[in-house]
C-alpha cells in the first residue's frame, strides 16, 4: 500500500532524491566532499521542516520562488482550525494558483476525503494540496475522480521534475475516471502513468462505465457516512464516442438527507440531454456550472429539471484564454450561461477574476494574472441547512463590479 502519512511520503521522496544525487556525484567526482555536505544539509533541512510540521517542503519553496505562470499565489487557504462534524458534507471549489481556468473540487463527507479533478496546470498541485491538507490530515483520499482528459482537469495529478502531482502526494484508495477519450496528448499520457503508478501501490481503479454497470468490483453508489452518498450517473458518452472530449465527463450526484448536489465536469449540451434522459434527476441545492460557465453547457434541458438553488463557477472570469484575445460575451462566465441560470437563482458564485491588459500592437487583450473574485468557495450541508462561505468575499456575481462592466443584467436579476 502507499504511505498513508504525507510527511512520510515527503521524507521518502527526499531520501530517494538525495541517494540518487550521491551516487551520481560519486561516479563523476569521487572527491567531491562539498557536494556530499550540501546534500546532507538538504536532508537535515527537510528533517527540520517535517519535525516542525510545515505542510510540505514544496509549499516552503513556493513561498520563496512563487508559482509559475502567476502574478500572485493562492492566499486563501482556510485556517488550520477549520473543522466539520462527522455528519457534515462540504464542497470546496478551489482557486488553482494561476490565471488559467480549470477545475478542482475537494469534498469532505464526514471522515471521507474526495477530490474531483486537479486542473488547471501542473503547478496547481501546490495550490490544491495547500488547501486540502487543512482538512485531509491522514494523507489519504478515499475517492479521486478525474472527469475527462483535458489539461485543465487532470494536469495537477501528474509529476514534474520539481513537483509531485496529486497522485504522489496522497494515498488514493479508489480512482474513478472517464471511460472513453479521444486524447493522445502528453498531459493525458502523463496522467495515465501517474494513475497507474498509484494503482500499483494499491489503489483501485474503475471507469465511470464500470461504476454504472457494476463491473470489476465497482459500485454505482458509494455510501460516505450517515445519510450521505455519492452516485455516478449514467450518460451515453461513457460508451459512445463524441467529437467533443467534454462529453466524456464523469457526472456525480451527492445526496445528504433531503438535499442533492450535482457536478457534471465539462459536459456539453448533447451530454446533458443524455443525462436528463437516462436519470431521474432531483432538484438540487448545488450545481457546479457546466464547462466553467460556457455558453455551450448548463442548458435549459438540464436546468428545468434540476432547478439549482446555488451555482458555483470554477473559472478565471473574463480571461481570454479560450476566446483568442477577444473580450466578449463568451468569456467565462458567459452571457448565455447567465441568462439561462438567472430564472432559477441569484446565488451564483465565481472563484477567480482574470487580470487583462490590452496590447495595442496586436489589438487584442492578454491574460496578465489573476486575483480572487469570491476566492475558494465552500458550500456546507449541515443539519439540513446549506450555507455558502467564500475566502475572499460572499458577493453574488450579479453584484460584482466585473458583472456591471461586462454583462447585461437578466430580467430575473432586476435590481
Amino acid at each position: 500500500m502507499a504511505t498513508k502519512d504525507p510527511e512520510k511520503r515527503a521524507k521518502k521522496t527526499a531520501e530517494r532524491t538525495a541517494k540518487k544525487a550521491v551516487k551520481q556525484a560519486a561516479k563523476k567526482h569521487p572527491g567531491a566532499v562539498i557536494a556530499i555536505v550540501v546534500i546532507l544539509l538538504i536532508l537535515i533541512a527537510v528533517g527540520v521542516f517535517l519535525y516542525l510540521k510545515v505542510d510540505s517542503v514544496h509549499t516552503f519553496v513556493n513561498g520563496l520562488i512563487g508559482l509559475e505562470n502567476s502574478t500572485e499565489t493562492n492566499k486563501n487557504a482556510p485556517p488550520k482550525a477549520a473543522t466539520y462534524g462527522d455528519k457534515d458534507l462540504s464542497f470546496h471549489f478551489l482557486e488553482l494558483g494561476n490565471n488559467y481556468t480549470g477545475d478542482s473540487t475537494y469534498i469532505k463527507a464526514g471522515d471521507v476525503d474526495i477530490l474531483i479533478d486537479a486542473g488547471s496546470r501542473q503547478n496547481s498541485a501546490d495550490a490544491i494540496a495547500s488547501y486540502v491538507d487543512n482538512y485531509c490530515t491522514d494523507g489519504k483520499l478515499e475517492y479521486v475522480i478525474a472527469t475527462h482528459a483535458h489539461q485543465d482537469h487532470i494536469a495537477g495529478f501528474t509529476d514534474t521534475k520539481s513537483r509531485d502531482g496529486i497522485f504522489k502526494r496522497y494515498e488514493c484508495e479508489v480512482i474513478i475516471d472517464f471511460a472513453l477519450t479521444n486524447a493522445d496528448t502528453a498531459v493525458y499520457n502523463n496522467y495515465v502513468t501517474a494513475r497507474d503508478a498509484e494503482v500499483a501501490l494499491g489503489a483501485k481503479h474503475y471507469t465511470a462505465l464500470d461504476c454504472v454497470k457494476g463491473l470489476n468490483g465497482a459500485q454505482q453508489t458509494y455510501e460516505l457516512g450517515e445519510g450521505m452518498s455519492m452516485t455516478i450517473l449514467y450518460q451515453k458518452f461513457y460508451e459512445n464516442t463524441s467529437g467533443d472530449e467534454n462529453n466524456y465527463s464523469v457526472c456525480v450526484l451527492f445526496n445528504h438527507g433531503d438535499n442533492y448536489y450535482l457536478l457534471t465536469g465539462d459536459l456539453e449540451a448533447e451530454g446533458e440531454a443524455s443525462l436528463v434522459e437516462n436519470n431521474d434527476l432531483p432538484e438540487v441545492q448545488l450545481f457546479k456550472a457546466g464547462h466553467h460557465g460556457s455558453y455551450t453547457a448548463t442548458t435549459d434541458t438540464l436546468l428545468k429539471v434540476i432547478k439549482p438553488k446555488i451555482v458555483c463557477v470554477c473559472c478565471c472570469a473574463g480571461a481570454v484564454e479560450y476566446t483568442k484575445g477577444v473580450k466578449n460575451d463568451n468569456t467565462f462566465p458567459s452571457q448565455a450561461f447567465i441568462d439561462r441560470v438567472a430564472p432559477y437563482t441569484t446565488r451564483v458564485y465565481v472563484t477567480t477574476l482574470g487580470i487583462l491588459e490590452y496590447n495595442t500592437t496586436s489589438a487584442k487583450y492578454e491574460d496578465k494574472g489573476f486575483t480572487s473574485m469570491n476566492g475558494n468557495i465552500t458550500v456546507l450541508s449541515s443539519g439540513g441547512g446549506v450555507t455558502v462561505t467564500c475566502s475572499n468575499n460572499d458577493t453574488l456575481l450579479k453584484d460584482t463590479a466585473w458583472f456591471a462592466e461586462n454583462r447585461k443584467r437578466p430580467t430575473a436579476w432586476a435590481a
